[in-house]
């Protein structure tokens, strides 16, 4: 009667535990990513410095517009002056004030550096697009983050039933040995078994919740938010088993946000030695501008003077020879386009290797996935059986635990299989730059 009330209390907790997660909010993966990218600390980091990229976009931050400058000096001065002229006599005053005041408005600007400017707006233009580059590929990474981790719950969560399912599956067997030993049908050693097999469950189901509760302290943490906040995810995994290889390489060749930056980067490159080159011609300076002066002298032949008018002209340069450093610095601008190309041709050959592979991987966890769907059917139809054949005694208690761990054993697998290449399609989708909600 005790053996009986024990496993009905266990099947009260077990459902109670079921009723428990279902009341838990549940977080959807787009939910999950939602979250991500309105927290995330690195996203929003890229995000600021693709605005500072932007404001840099402009015609008077590459030169192309005037510079001008208002400007005004008060000079004052009180002095004991002596003054002795031609014919011998003298002039003399104590605290002669002088005053000086100049002020204007004048105007520098560069209407010819050998286009350099213009080359200078387009390379800031690039350092925009590198700068959406970058913030893409923070973005998709965090994405793929998420999503990894999200999934890995799932899994936990599918192996977290699955070891319920044998906790109460034990509990039962035990319930079952000791009544056989209290009639006389079962020895001590049958309740022994079980009652250690059952302890053993119990260990196994201790570390799985551990490493549940672990790897949602982790999912909140990458979703900046409380760690403590509980949550529950779907039940499910769901792989996309449709991709294709030529049209995730197609993909990757125009999306990755790699290959995006070195394509970038080499044009920045190029932009640079149009500036280089730019200075092999001359540079012209429009000067203008309108000034006004007033003197005051306390002694003196002029008393006061004043002054007021319009100036300009201009200023044009031309560098003869720098010590060779022209052709230096322009030789050095060609091998960085040359390594810029190098670097693409390196990408381009990396991302096909790693899209291959990842392909090969995840065809292989598709047919695994085939193979545990019938592995768990098989091994539970053993398991009803053997089941059953327990209840009479009709075979071991050796037996019933095998038959039981392989149940347990193909649902796991099968989970696995599922997450694995959940991952496999994760990282496919991440390599051709298309990973999104």
């Amino acid at each position: 009667m005790m053996n009986f009330k024990t496993f009905l209390k266990s099947l009260v907790l077990f459902f109670f535990c079921i009723a428990k997660m279902n009341a838990q909010q549940v977080l959807t993966i787009e939910d999950a990513v939602k979250i991500a990218l309105e927290n995330n600390y690195e996203i929003k980091i890229a995000s600021n410095n693709l605005n500072i990229d932007k404001a840099n976009v402009s015609s008077g931050n590459a030169g192309m517009l005037p510079v001008i400058i208002a400007n005004a000096t008060d000079n004052n001065n009180s002095v004991n002056s002596k003054q002795t002229k031609q014919d011998g006599t003298t002039s003399q005053l104590y605290n002669a004030k002088n005053n000086t005041l100049n002020y204007g408005v004048g105007l520098d600007w560069t209407i010819f550096d050998g286009f350099k400017m213009f080359a200078k707006l387009d390379q800031l233009k690039e350092l925009q697009k590198l700068g959406e580059s970058q913030l893409k590929l923070t973005i998709i990474t965090k994405i793929s983050n998420v999503n990894s981790t999200y999934f890995d719950l799932v899994q936990q969560q599918q192996q977290l039933v699955a070891l319920d399912t044998t906790i109460v599956i034990s509990n039962q067997r035990l319930a079952l040995a000791q009544n056989r030993f209290t009639i006389g049908k079962a020895s001590k050693l049958e309740v022994l078994n079980a009652q250690v097999d059952l302890n053993t469950d119990k260990v196994a189901l201790l570390r799985q919740k551990e490493l549940y509760a672990n790897t949602k302290v982790l999912l909140n943490q990458i979703l900046a938010r409380d760690p403590k906040k509980d949550f529950k995810v779907v039940e499910m995994i769901s792989v996309d088993e449709k991709l294709l290889l030529p049209e995730l390489i197609s993909l990757a060749e125009k999306q990755n946000p790699i290959l995006e930056t070195q394509i970038i980067n080499k044009r920045v490159s190029e932009l640079q030695l149009k500036q280089i080159k730019a200075n092999r011609y001359p540079t012209l300076d429009l000067l203008t501008g309108y000034n006004f002066a007033e003197t005051q002298s306390g002694l003196g032949f002029i008393a006061q003077s004043s002054s007021h008018g319009l100036s300009y002209g201009f200023n044009a340069t031309l560098n003869i020879f720098n010590g060779f450093s022209q052709i230096r610095n322009e030789k050095i601008a060609k091998i960085q386009i040359e390594n810029s190309k190098f670097a693409i041709e390196q990408q381009n050959q990396l991302l096909n290797s790693q899209l291959t592979m990842a392909y090969q991987t995840y065809l292989t966890n598709i047919q695994l996935i085939e193979i545990e769907v019938k592995n768990v059917s098989n091994a539970k139809q053993n398991l009803d059986i053997t089941l059953d054949k327990f209840h009479i005694g009709t075979i071991t208690t050796l037996e019933f635990r095998t038959a039981q761990l392989n149940y347990i054993n193909a649902k796991v697998r099968y989970s696995n299989a599922q997450f694995q290449a959940k991952l496999s399609e994760i990282s496919l989708k991440e390599l051709a730059g298309n990973l999104s909600l």
